[in-house]
């Protein structure tokens, strides 16, 4: 590690909660993960996130809050001075860790140092695509599961999420009810976990908070009846750690391909096993038949309940201490810091990346959170005929 103990690095997280935030808020318990795992290593560590964070690295802020904790802060105007505030000191670092989506690479096209390395943490909709292709020649990429990659771009290598087993209780024991944890979205598909417990006669405890409200109010709030589902709201830290170690198996049936699911990790490490969809980055991170067991539908999963005891849970603490602890996370970053520091400027698009980048960009192998209408520059094209023209028979002339 002597090679990078020293290096000055900016991690720019998100400001939607604080760093580390006490409830939901992967993207910011990434950045906060990264920023301490990277100051133990030695790197001089600058983490850009909400004034209300707490890191053993320096701590950089304009924002005094998470977006979503005072709602009369204006994510857009926070959000510019928030990126803003980096580059102005852009000239610091030796290298740019963006986790802040892809607004702050369009500030980094205006030069050509220092390196740049984006985590996609997923792609939100199609649309998005035009800005990761415009500055696909500025910054890296690192993808957090080999699914969720975008064939028109080139990645320096995928970079599992990776959290402290140690934060978590293990126990070896099963519990006797199913738990959902997430946000309540159609692609989370809470309704399918409530399916599942109804089908397998198994009481279900659900937690997180009503991203999409319709959702929450139509299809899973007529279900809560305080006994069979039971809806918990939020946990925060350690009400997290005691709904998952005492659960009989995490439910995560996505009804679109899930981009990593730092939820399954968790649940693992307290040695609770995942009912997963097999889709997406979910084979990727559980082991079928040994961690858990992927489905391909409700019946699947149904049938699987029963299963759920006889696992081994030593088995899925051991699989998230060897594969997903933020010391191999931070293993994985190290070395994609080192390539992006010697490469220094990203290669030009191969012609296959090209040819995808060309096609429409509607159709694609990863999930989209939100598939907006297709723009008319992505419609196919119609060929219509001329109208036809009368010509005299003999002179060919014009009628």
């Amino acid at each position: 590690m002597d090679d990078l103990s020293g290096l000055r690095v900016a991690i720019l997280g998100s400001i939607a909660w604080p760093t580390p935030p006490d409830g939901y808020g992967p993207w910011e318990q990434v950045a906060y993960n990264l920023a301490e795992g990277m100051h133990c290593r030695g790197l001089d560590v600058t983490l850009f996130a909400t004034a209300n964070s707490r890191t053993s690295a320096k701590l950089a802020s304009v924002v005094p809050l998470g977006l979503n904790e005072d709602r009369g802060l204006n994510g857009d105007v926070y959000g510019a001075l928030h990126t803003a505030s980096l580059f102005e000191r852009a000239n610091d670092f030796d290298l740019i860790h963006n986790n802040f989506d892809w607004k702050p690479m369009t500030y980094a096209l205006a030069s050509s140092a220092p390196p740049m390395l984006t985590t996609i943490h997923g792609f939100s909709s199609p649309a998005i695509l035009a800005a990761y292709y415009a500055c696909a020649a500025r910054s890296f990429f690192c993808s957090i599961s080999d699914a969720d990659r975008d064939p028109g771009l080139a990645y320096l290598g995928t970079t599992y999420n990776g959290i402290d087993p140690s934060e978590f209780t293990y126990v070896d024991r099963p519990g006797d009810y199913l738990v959902f944890l997430g946000r309540f979205h159609p692609e989370k598909g809470t309704h399918l976990a409530i399916e599942i417990a109804r089908r397998a006669g198994v009481r279900l405890k659900i937690a997180g908070i009503p991203q999409d409200e319709r959702y929450f109010h139509e299809m899973v709030e007529p279900h809560i009846d305080g006994d069979r589902v039971q809806f918990l709201g939020p946990v925060e830290r350690e009400a997290r750690n005691e709904l998952l170690g005492n659960a009989l198996a995490l439910v995560h049936m996505t009804t679109r391909p899930e981009r990593f699911g730092l939820t399954l990790i968790e649940a693992m490490a307290c040695g609770t096993p995942v009912l997963g969809a097999r889709m997406g980055s979910i084979p990727e991170i559980v082991v079928d038949g040994t961690t858990g067991f992927l489905c391909d539908d409700v019946e699947q999963a149904v049938a699987h309940v029963g299963e759920l005891a006889a696992l081994s849970r030593a088995a899925c603490r051991d699989h998230v201490e060897s594969t997903f602890s933020v010391e191999r996370m931070i293993d994985r970053y190290c070395e994609v810091y080192r390539t992006a520091l010697r490469v220094k400027t990203p290669p030009p698009p191969t012609a296959a990346q090209c040819a995808w980048r060309a096609h429409d960009w509607w159709d694609r192998p990863m999930g989209f959170t939100e598939i907006p209408p297709k723009p008319r520059a992505f419609q196919p094209i119609t060929a219509t005929a001329e109208p036809a023209i009368a010509l005299d028979s003999a002179s060919g002339t014009r009628l």
